[in-house]
């Protein structure tokens, strides 16, 4: 027993090795005919190795990365702090939600031809669609999490004589904090899928643009390997706010 507890926080590796020994073992026999369109595992490595040392990768990764750093942080800061107005008042709650509820349900990439015309095919582009790809989610996320916190609390503090602000900060905003993390979390892995989008379509450098290049040469073998980038990108940002979420709320949750 003691033996399998110590081998338990690797098994969620073994599905991944075995999956990627199938892989190169179906590519090299060539169960799936033509090997051009479907290379091993270790094709893809030996080229993701050749991209990294030519410095293309990296290039092209810092690029995404920047643009999604900082639409993403603009865009979560913005709708904590406008989703919290509309949490904690009422009249601005009543006066913005018709707004929110208007454009929040258009999809992120139906700006492009909108925001072409208006900011133009540059750096603010993208940035842009990430702003609002972040925006909105966590704006809901932070106005559902404020109005889920038990009344009887914010009684309780009053009647002890806290103040409105104080009230927010110590009461009703750590209680809302699992929602808003939820609403971070989410985003932070939508954050690169929609910065991928843009690049392929209106930007000259990043993942998404080496993606059309890659496509254009027929080059499998490069587009997966961006494909594996964004895998990780997005997993890693997940699990970020996963740690940051359980390091702020562990010890009164």
């Amino acid at each position: 027993m003691t033996i399998l507890h110590k081998l338990r926080p690797g098994w969620g590796l073994l599905p991944v090795a075995v999956f990627l020994a199938i892989w190169e073992i179906v590519a090299r026999l060539n169960l799936i005919p033509g090997q051009f369109f479907f290379p091993p595992f270790s094709a893809v490595v030996a080229e993701f190795y050749y991209l990294s040392a030519s410095g293309v990768l990296g290039e092209n990764f810092l690029s995404s990365l920047v643009r999604v750093l900082i639409g993403f942080c603009a865009g979560s800061v913005a709708g904590i702090v406008v989703g919290t107005i509309m949490g904690w008042k009422k009249v601005a709650n009543r006066a913005l939600n018709p707004i929110v509820s208007l454009f929040y349900p258009i999809p992120t990439l139906g700006w492009i031809p909108l925001l072409m015309l208006w900011i133009g095919i540059n750096e603010m582009l993208p940035i842009t669609l990430i702003f609002i790809c972040s925006f909105f989610p966590v704006l809901y996320n932070t106005v559902t999490g404020i109005k889920n916190v038990d009344s009887d609390y914010i009684k309780a503090a009053r009647t002890l004589g806290a103040s409105d602000g104080k009230i927010l900060t110590t009461v009703v905003m750590p209680l809302a904090l699992p929602n808003i993390f939820t609403g971070l979390r989410l985003e932070a892995g939508m954050a690169w899928r929609v910065i991928i989008a843009a690049e392929m379509v209106a930007i000259p450098t990043g993942i998404g643009a080496l993606l059309m290049k890659a496509e254009s040469l027929i080059r499998i073998d490069i587009i997966i390997v961006c494909l594996i980038v964004l895998a990780v990108m997005c997993l890693t940002f997940e699990k970020f706010f996963e740690y940051l979420e359980a390091r702020l709320t562990a010890k009164w949750r």
